[in-house]
């Protein structure tokens, strides 16, 4: 009850205010509490949001290389895809990785520092199958890698590192070179454990097989780079980058690019048994009339119409006609 006034003290106080004598803002009093962000000094944010956008943008650039390689490499279905890029120090990285475990220590120069590529196990043992002949499965259970299938493995990050200098040219000119192989993350000791690191986590599918490819690059690697780490930078330096030079350089390319084509004689439908009781000398019946044109795909797409015929004593087709577009949807 003491903070109540008496009527007398309420007088007084209206009189010191009219004379003058107590200036209202004077009496007003700030109880604004300091705006206080705390500071973690072990793990202390070194990468900005928009560093973190600038690493995904250009990994994401990466992760369709590394498709678009691996499809033509493997011939199998391949997909890969960027699905977080964190800050997070290089001990959290570490000792999140299983043994035995394949992590290339790679030396980015002209940057100081390594880099690290861990890839997943599973993923390990699917691109060795596939290359040795397999369909590509991961029935490994888990044991030590043969000093073959090292060999093979460091082969593959060989040319995945030469993929990453495309999409870092905007920002660098880079070139990725693999120092060694590392089974064990406690030999891959490349920074301090407290160090600031940017982990680029990439979802590979190869076939039926899902794993994952991670890039962890560590704080002092790009810390003389980080302001080019900048997306008003990074699609600044893009647009400039795009001139007549490079749409004639990628018109090559592409002219360049091998697609199968194959020409559909026609299609019948069998039985089991009549597979199975189908001797040599048989003849089986298409669909398609002789006086019919054959379907010519490109790919997958239906993109000419042909008669077939032989050239030079081998069999051929001639071009009768392009299917358009509009004529594929009709």
């Amino acid at each position: 009850m003491g903070d109540i006034l008496s009527q007398n003290e309420i007088d007084e106080l209206l009189k010191a205010l009219n004379t003058g004598e107590i200036d209202v803002r004077q009496m007003q009093t700030t109880t604004e509490e300091k705006k206080i962000k705390n500071h973690d000094f072990r793990k202390p944010n070194k990468f900005a949001k928009d560093h973190l956008r600038t690493l995904e943008i250009i990994h994401e650039n990466y992760s369709r290389l590394i498709t678009n390689f691996l499809s033509g490499y493997l011939r199998t279905l391949t997909q890969v895809e960027v699905i977080s890029v964190e800050e997070l120090t290089y001990y959290e990285f570490n000792n999140s990785i299983s043994n035995p475990a394949v992590l290339g220590i790679v030396d980015f120069t002209p940057l100081q520092g390594t880099v690290v590529m861990e890839i997943a196990p599973n993923i390990v043992f699917s691109l060795i199958d596939r290359i040795l002949g397999g369909k590509g499965l991961s029935n490994q259970k888990v044991r030590e890698y043969t000093e073959i299938e090292l060999a093979i493995i460091e082969r593959i990050i060989a040319q995945l590192l030469n993929l990453m200098r495309e999409p870092w040219e905007n920002v660098t000119q880079i070139k990725p070179r693999l120092e060694k192989i590392e089974t064990n993350a406690q030999f891959a000791q490349v920074i301090s454990p407290n160090e600031m690191t940017a982990l680029i986590t990439l979802s590979a599918k190869i076939g039926e097989v899902e794993g994952m490819i991670n890039l962890c690059i560590p704080y002092p690697v790009v810390e003389t780079i980080l302001p080019k780490l900048s997306t008003k930078y990074w699609f600044a330096m893009r647009e400039k980058a795009f001139t007549e030079d490079s749409k004639q350089a990628l018109q090559k390319k592409i002219e360049g690019t091998l697609i199968p084509v194959r020409a559909v004689l026609g299609g019948a439908v069998l039985t089991v048994a009549d597979v199975v009781e189908l001797q040599v000398g048989d003849v089986i019946q298409l669909d398609t009339n002789i006086n019919k044109d054959l379907k010519v795909y490109v790919g997958d797409i239906f993109k000419f119409k042909a008669r077939p015929g032989v050239k030079k004593n081998r069999v051929s087709i001639k071009i009768m006609g392009v299917i358009r577009e509009e004529e594929e949807n009709g």
